[in-house]
């Protein structure tokens, strides 16, 4: 019914002139004083064929229309199959749009292209810059003072931020650097905990870990870096106190701390990319990108992340890991 309203919205010109010509006819005719039934009988003709004739131009049109709509929202690729111009004006206006599509393909090619050696740029810039890394790791290793232990903890948090570029970047890649299959949570966790060992040991922060013992289908290395950055805003944001990593039901992975909190009115927006709140207002290493890559990458490996929180009391983050079980190929 709305399509045949904006018909007839659109031929009411048509529409007008059709019935005003009648008007004229009948006039012309009633005044060289003709039967009424000798001007009725032609005009009554005329509005028949003429009802004959809208009604297969509406279907026509009809029927272009429920093709326009089918490829409507998809690809530009498939701009090519648009129903044929009926008028010069449909012509000109597919004309534009083919013209558009190409422009956006060669815009969309040239940035793919970019952004791959963008991601190929950084990805050998990560690679090298790991070896003076690797480097000055080893030269502090030869000595334990407490100059000594700040660089180490200092040089970790390079290598973090390197990592986060890396990741951040591919991101975007369509690649899919994804390996999915069941792995030991805690083997995870451990492996996240030893990295950050000697922070925990330093600051006097006191780690309660209750291991999982369970398995759950995801990426390692992906999942990894996500309880790693857990991990490290939790220890950024604690000054006393402990973390506690522990499994609530349905393979709910929750690591708490004792540390500041979060403002209440931070919570919602806290996995915006770039949006620090009141905590990075207060510490400018905040970049907003770390919980930002935590949601993208839990997306990914089809998994959920919330957070809880009180000022000065603490934080306690969730993933939801409880996934469909794997179908045997």
């Amino acid at each position: 019914m709305q399509l045949f309203t904006a018909y007839i919205k659109q031929r009411q010109k048509d529409i007008l002139v059709f019935f005003l010509l009648c008007a004229i006819y009948s006039l012309c005719l009633w005044l060289y004083q003709l039967p009424i039934a000798a001007i009725g009988y032609p005009i009554l003709l005329c509005t028949f064929f003429g009802t004959i004739f809208f009604l297969i131009d509406f279907f026509k049109i009809r029927h272009i229309h429920q093709q326009l709509m089918s490829i409507y929202g998809q690809a530009a690729s498939v701009i090519s199959s648009m129903p044929a111009a009926t008028s010069i004006e449909s012509a000109d206006y597919q004309a534009i749009i083919h013209g558009i599509c190409q422009e956006l393909a060669d815009v969309e090619t040239q940035a793919s292209a970019n952004f791959q050696e963008t991601v190929e740029y950084y990805t050998i810039w990560v690679h090298q810059i790991k070896t003076p890394i690797t480097s000055m790791r080893l030269a502090l290793e030869q000595e334990d003072t407490p100059l000594s232990r700040k660089l180490t903890s200092d040089l970790f948090q390079i290598e973090q931020y390197v990592e986060m570029v890396l990741a951040f970047l591919r991101l975007g890649s369509e690649s899919g650097d994804y390996l999915f299959k069941e792995q030991p949570l805690d083997d995870i966790i451990k492996s996240a905990i030893a990295k950050f060992a000697s922070e925990f040991i330093d600051r006097k922060i006191h780690l309660d870990y209750s291991p999982t013992n369970v398995t759950v289908i995801t990426d390692e290395k992906w999942l990894s870096l996500c309880i790693e950055q857990i991990l490290s805003n939790a220890l950024k944001y604690t000054r006393t106190g402990s973390i506690k990593i522990y499994l609530e039901p349905e393979k709910t992975l929750c690591i708490a701390d004792t540390g500041i909190g979060i403002a209440p009115s931070d919570l919602p927006r806290v996995f915006e990319k770039g949006y620090t709140g009141y905590n990075g207002r207060t510490d400018k290493r905040a970049s907003g990108i770390g919980l930002y890559l935590c949601r993208q990458i839990l997306d990914r490996l089809s998994a959920e992340i919330n957070i809880t929180s009180q000022l000065d009391k603490g934080t306690t983050v969730r993933i939801h890991l409880e996934q469909y079980p794997l179908k045997p190929e």
